[in-house]
């Protein structure tokens, strides 16, 4: 019973050892291989099939076709039709909703009332004036409000010492 005891016991720290070190090393070969196998996803993606005109690249993934040339010692590939009509209708789309914006920035020759006309951005003296007398007016009841707290507090307390300022 010890015996198992104590071989039990140092399988179970090797293996806890082991492991990590396992997964460690599975790990950076994973990492290391990563890029590898991106690369080679990638490379094999496209084929490229030589024409009379220049090339033919095939997308082996989703089927899409280009027509490449070669031009200042590179190939230079062009959009197919697809994709053109594709890139044209997203597009028209685009200067749609444009056109909608602007038409909403513009009302009947004068700006959407949404948007603030940047002649009123400051306020005038009135309406400074009337804004401070609103907030003068607010700061007075809320002070005559914390007076009468005060008052009801020392008449509850018997006309106790009040607490001292907890400021």
């Amino acid at each position: 019973m010890i015996v198992c005891y104590r071989e039990c016991k140092r399988r179970s720290a090797m293996t806890s050892v082991r492991l990590p070190v396992s997964l460690a090393l599975l790990l950076a070969l994973l990492l290391a291989a990563g890029p590898t196998l991106a690369q080679d996803g990638l490379a094999n993606r496209f084929t490229m099939q030589k024409t009379e005109n220049g090339f033919v690249r095939l997308d082996t993934q989703t089927g899409e076709m280009s027509l490449c040339t070669e031009a200042e010692g590179g190939i230079v590939c062009r959009m197919a039709a697809d994709e053109r009509r594709a890139f044209e209708e997203q597009f028209a789309s685009l200067s749609g909703r444009v056109a909608a914006l602007e038409a909403l920035a513009d009302i009947d020759g004068r700006q959407s009332p949404m948007i603030a006309p940047p002649d009123r951005a400051l306020p005038d003296d009135a309406e400074i004036e009337r804004t401070l007398g609103v907030m003068e007016k607010m700061m007075r009841g809320f002070f005559g409000m914390i007076d009468e707290l005060r008052t009801d507090r020392e008449r509850r307390d018997g006309g106790a010492e009040p607490a001292p300022d907890r400021t």
